[in-house]
């Protein structure tokens, strides 16, 4: 089995300042283990540039040029309290966004039956009118709208494991039927949002989870929410936002996952995707801020969807 692995030298070139959580290095670490694995059948590729036709579907009009505008020529600028932009970040976000369309693409046109794209900033945070919590453009949900618009796929699932709740993907979707949100999260915790009764037109699963969560109640959890409602959706394609802040060993939350448990839903969206999507996922770096956690916890990911 063929896996796409798109990412760029420009991802490192994003920096919210000293001490951020949100650094270059959490995805250097998960490059260098990648590199160390060198496994065949990853086929690497360059993220190209997002266009504005892609951004356009998701955010409000004149969002992506105040953001951009908003860019400095040296130092920082502070957004909100969590977000930060520096000279790199507008090319940053920009070949995250081109990078999961890109993937999306080529996934579609057989080329490979999965990808994952290696990107910095996340993205699932960011709503249709606003950047917050780390994100400037609403990634996952971009994508989403471009298989849609550009190939014609009609149903479209997004699987959201990242330990925080993706108010930005469900705030792009929770009026469209056709475009399914689910999402696992430590509750309460940031952004707030993610409660149980959110369902959007019936589109939106979230599964909040009480901190200290394990693998045991965070499985049986997806095998009761989450699998069944994608069975019964039967999507086209599957997108996933692929964060690894779930970990025990990951400072800005307290869930209790373990690398297996990476392995494991992905092993299961997998069998998932094969039945209803002709094997196509997608999946996209969200959160994970304990470096070597996250390089490991990818990598568990990774190696199920090179099928190894």
């Amino acid at each position: 089995m063929t896996t796409l692995f798109y990412s760029h030298q420009a991802f490192m070139g994003h920096d919210a300042g000293p001490g951020h959580p949100e650094n270059a290095g959490r995805l250097q670490t998960l490059l260098d283990r990648v590199a160390k694995q060198d496994p065949i059948g990853l086929d690497r590729r360059e993220a190209p540039l997002g266009t504005a036709e892609q951004i356009d579907r998701i955010h409000v009009p004149g969002y992506r040029e105040q953001l951009l505008a908003a860019v400095p020529q040296q130092g920082h600028v502070r957004i909100d309290a969590d977000t930060v932009l520096s000279p790199g970040s507008g090319e940053a976000g920009l070949r995250a966004v081109g990078g999961v369309c890109a993937a999306i693409d080529a996934v579609i046109a057989g080329e490979a039956e999965n990808a994952f794209c290696a990107s910095r900033p996340p993205g699932h945070h960011a709503e249709p009118n606003r950047p917050m919590g780390f994100c400037l453009f609403s990634t996952v949900a971009i994508g989403a709208a471009h298989a849609r618009a550009a190939h014609g796929i009609r149903r479209v699932s997004i699987i959201d494991f990242d330990v925080h709740h993706g108010n930005g993907t469900e705030a792009a979707f929770r009026s469209e039927r056709d475009v399914q949100y689910l999402s696992t999260h430590q509750w309460p915790l940031f952004p707030g949002t993610g409660a149980r009764g959110e369902t959007g037109v019936g589109n939106v699963v979230n599964v909040p989870l009480p901190a200290g969560t394990g693998s045991g109640a965070f499985r049986e959890a997806v095998e009761t929410d989450i699998l069944p409602a994608i069975e019964a959706f039967a999507p086209e394609l599957i997108l996933v936002s692929a964060g690894f802040d779930a970990h025990k060993a990951d400072p800005l939350a307290t869930m209790r996952l373990e690398e297996a448990d990476f392995a494991w839903i992905t092993r299961a969206v997998r069998d998932l995707a094969e039945r209803h999507s002709q094997g196509r996922i997608v999946a996209v770096l969200e959160g994970g801020y304990d470096p070597v956690a996250l390089a490991a916890s990818a990598w568990a990911h990774l190696d199920v969807l090179l099928g190894t």
